[in-house]
């Protein structure tokens, strides 16, 4: 038992660090959401309701968001008609408790890995609030591919950008790419 643990400890190591940290960041996460009831909504998700409606109102200067007390959503209007709805699960948060748990398990130099952890949220964060504008904009448009944009085409562009994230980490800065590199 004890070789295989010797054989496997990296890869043991990376799976600890990686549950452990979306563990805890997950369990945060959810004590952040606790605090706003269950018929509130968040300041993370109003927030990305804010800057979907402002990069909605580069293109259609009536866009608007309406908030409705008592609901876990955000309505966004765009051309005078209800194109969505946007709840918790749509600011990216879980996308980015993921991403973070992947660097730290694969991690580097303290400030090269805070900087990239910094960094790639803030890209994740933007990406999405372009996503879910583009989305609105598709669906006006395409209402009868309603679902296959929201349940597959976006999904997979904002999880193939943070696989594309990943991979650069690995890659380029995570001490698993320096160990690499000297073998």
């Amino acid at each position: 038992m004890k070789k295989y643990f010797s054989i496997y400890k990296p890869f043991l190591l990376f799976l600890g660090t990686f549950f452990l940290t979306y563990i805890v960041l997950s369990l945060l996460y959810d004590y952040y959401l606790s605090s706003f009831g269950v018929d509130g909504l968040d300041s993370i998700t109003l927030k990305v309701a804010q800057n979907t409606q402002q990069v909605l109102q580069w293109l259609e200067p009536n866009s608007v968001r309406i908030e409705e007390s008592g609901t876990n959503y955000v309505k966004l209007w765009y051309h005078q008609k209800g194109i969505a709805r946007i709840i918790e699960g749509c600011n990216a948060i879980s996308v980015i408790i993921l991403f973070i748990a992947f660097v730290v398990a694969f991690s580097g130099k303290l400030k090269t890995t805070l900087l990239f952890i910094l960094g790639g949220s803030l890209l994740i964060y933007i990406l999405n609030v372009f996503r879910i504008a583009a989305l609105c904009v598709l669906l006006y448009h395409f209402p009868e591919y309603g679902s296959l944009l929201h349940d597959i085409i976006f999904p997979l562009f904002i999880y193939g950008v943070v696989f594309l994230l990943w991979v650069i980490w690995v890659t380029n800065f995570s001490k698993y790419a320096k160990n690499t590199i000297q073998s």
